[in-house]
This record gives structure tokens, sequence and C-alpha cells, in this order.
């Protein structure tokens, strides 16, 4: 799956998604870090928690999913190698910019040093744009809110099936 491959998640790896879009994507990040990693997922309310658990257990993968507002994360400091930013369905893009930016700084809390986000957006155009983006979801470029957050090396790696895929990397410090 192209969302595997872009995030790079490897196996036993500790991976949060903020976010639920598509249960698919979250159960193919789940099943890469397998038994001896860990995933977990943040949704903002009771109807991803469904569409999560639904992906999850379609292919048989072990999630956590905790319901919280992207804000405000119940996780710990450094807690997870890897976050996955789903924003195909407009998580980011229909924050105002207090909250977004206090997502990706939620994100960039929960990350450890020298871990990487990885966000997922609708494409702007080309057919896979239009099938992959959630009705009314507008488009958001990630990259200024993950540069002022505090991220390192923030860059698009792909523009494919019409998903946009943009990394930030945390510094060590």
């Amino acid at each position: 799956m192209l969302l595997v491959g872009m995030t790079g998640v490897k196996l036993g790896e500790r991976v949060a998604q903020i976010g639920c879009a598509h249960g698919g994507r979250l159960a193919a990040v789940a099943r890469k870090v397998g038994l001896s990693g860990r995933a977990v997922a943040f949704v903002p309310d009771d109807t991803s928690a469904r569409r999560a658990q639904k992906g999850a257990a379609e292919a048989g993968v072990l999630v956590e999913i905790e319901t919280a507002a992207p804000m405000r994360l119940p996780a710990e400091d450094a807690a997870f190698d890897l976050v996955v930013i789903d924003d195909t369905a407009g998580l980011l893009g229909t924050m105002g910019d207090p909250d977004r930016a206090a997502t990706v700084q939620e994100a960039r809390r929960i990350l450890r040093p020298g871990g990487r986000v990885v966000t997922i957006g609708s494409a702007a155009r080309g057919l896979g744009a239009l099938l992959s983006r959630a009705p009314g979801a507008p488009l958001f470029d990630p990259g200024p809110a993950l540069q002022a957050a505090g991220f390192l090396t923030v860059r698009k790696l792909a523009e494919r099936e019409g998903l946009v895929f943009v990394e930030g990397i945390r510094g060590r410090g």
C-alpha cells in the first residue's frame, strides 16, 4: 500500500495516527508495526473511532483507539517513533489557526527526538484527487504549520493516487 511506503513505518515501531478518514490506511500501518510494535489512533469523535475499529477488525490488526481532541492528546512526551496525521477529510484544514498550531505541536510533543511526522492530505488535481478527498474537505498545505512547530527538513514526499504526503523531522534537541 502506498501509505506504508510513504511513511517508512517499520516492524516494532511505535506509531500514532491523528485522525482517521480511512480505516484501511490505519490498518495497513498497524499491520506493518506487527506485534512487537504499537499502533494508536487518536480520533476526534465516535464516528472516526468506529471507522478505525472497523478498519482494524477487517484487517485483523491490533490498534489502540483513543477519542480525544487532537489539540490535547492523552499520550506521554516522546512516546512515538512516527506520527501520521490524516488530513484527507480536512482534520487540519477545517481548524482555525490556533487549533491547527496546537494539533501540530501535540504531534511534535508525542514524537521522540529524531522521529518523523507524515501528513496525508488530498491532492489538488486529477481523478485520484476527486476520489480520495472527502466531500467538502478543504485543501491545506501542512508545510508552514510543521515548520512553525519546529519540525526540521519539512518536505513533500510525493503526490500520488490523489494523496499528498508531507514529512517533517523532529530535531534531536
